[in-house]
């Protein structure tokens, strides 16, 4: 059946009168407005994103100018630093401009959100997979793209069990490192002949024609800025800029995944299923908090440098709000939640969310329905 099929058809149980989303949603928002905040973007948001969008551009600038041919440890090691740029402008920058939690500019969200394009990916396919179908059908399998790894990795109870995901707690951690490398050479092209199919390219007003015409515009200015010019211009033999893009790409593929994958792929994750009907058993708000997990809610170096999305929970349930507020409302959300006799999953560390996500792997990989 088609992601749309599956779309149109499948409902989630009404919220209900003072439901948990009401009451959370009231609370947040009594909450800017005592405190006379807005709840997007800041002056600390804005020195981030200066921040961020250095981290990649600086060191691209110096190899690029030949300034980095000088010390090879230091050519990779700014395609290293390049790496955690992406990360940076992918999780602070881009991605709430994209859920249009930045500005109230729909022009200025749509700029900083198209940095994405100029990173090797594509801000349509990133919309779709991301806001639309991913926070609405969280973790519900064949709607979710995030946990579909193709038939390598088994991120859902609700997928076919294969005697080599017995193994596959090993060897994601490698996949993971490839991640980023398949999505700016062959995914996006895919996503965009299985949209164009499913009918969600025509939701965002494009046809498949002028969408690949746009992406491989794009792809060519990529690889025309991050390869070529560096080859004509770094003073290193080509095959040392092909490593060091590789090498940025491996840091940034592995990295996105260990941010996103522990805060769905858990033990605690619910992975409830549609019924025959088509139905879901829970509202939308409370499927969010049933599928998602933070982690690692002290720790201020994490908490700036993914841009607050080891608050998943806060999110899901606010994807229009800027990740710099997360710290604040997660408190208001867990409260509700468990005045809601709701199960709120905090992992305390990045390492602990790290080794959940590991153990869950082992788990999918070895029962076919945990």
């Amino acid at each position: 059946m088609s992601v749309v099929a599956q779309k149109q058809i499948v409902k989630f149980a009404p919220k209900g009168e003072n439901s948990f989303y009401d009451v959370v949603r009231i609370r947040v928002n009594d909450y800017f407005k005592t405190n006379n905040i807005s709840p997007l973007s800041n002056s600390a948001m804005i020195v981030k994103t200066i921040a961020m969008v250095s981290m990649y551009f600086v060191p691209y600038l110096l190899i690029v100018t030949g300034l980095a041919s000088v010390n090879m440890i230091l050519f990779y090691g700014l395609w290293v630093l390049m790496g955690f740029g992406i990360v940076g402008i992918g999780c602070s920058v881009m991605h709430d401009s994209n859920h249009e939690a930045y500005t109230e500019s729909k022009a200025m969200n749509n700029f900083l959100g198209s940095l994405l394009n100029i990173l090797g990916g594509y801000a349509l396919n990133w919309k779709i997979q991301h806001n639309i179908l991913h926070h609405t059908y969280t973790n519900i399998q064949g709607l979710d793209e995030d946990i579909d790894a193709g038939v390598i990795i088994r991120m859902s109870p609700d997928k076919p069990l294969l005697k080599m995901h017995k193994f596959q707690h090993i060897y994601a951690w490698f996949m993971y490192c490839l991640m980023n490398l398949f999505w700016i050479t062959a995914k996006d092209y895919r996503l965009l002949l299985r949209y164009s199919k499913n009918g969600l390219l025509r939701k965002q007003n494009t046809t498949l024609g002028k969408a690949v015409l746009e992406l491989s515009l794009l792809k060519v200015v990529y690889v025309a800025y991050i390869i070529v010019l560096p080859v004509m211009f770094a003073h290193v033999p080509w095959y040392h800029i092909l490593g060091g893009f590789v090498a940025m790409h491996v840091i940034a593929g592995f990295s996105l995944a260990c941010v996103f994958q522990p805060a769905h792929v858990v033990e605690t994750s619910d992975f409830s299923s549609p019924t025959d009907e088509r139905k879901m058993e829970n509202n939308w708000a409370v499927h969010q908090v049933l599928n998602t997990a933070d982690f690692a809610p002290n720790n201020k170096l994490v908490c700036w440098f993914i841009g607050g999305l080891n608050f998943q929970i806060e999110h899901h349930l606010f994807p229009q709000v800027c990740h710099i507020h997360y710290p604040k409302i997660a408190k208001i959300v867990q409260q509700s939640a468990e005045e809601f006799g709701l199960p709120y999953m905090v992992m305390p560390t990045f390492r602990s969310a790290i080794i959940a996500h590991g153990k869950m792997l082992k788990i999918l990989g070895q029962n076919e329905r945990p």
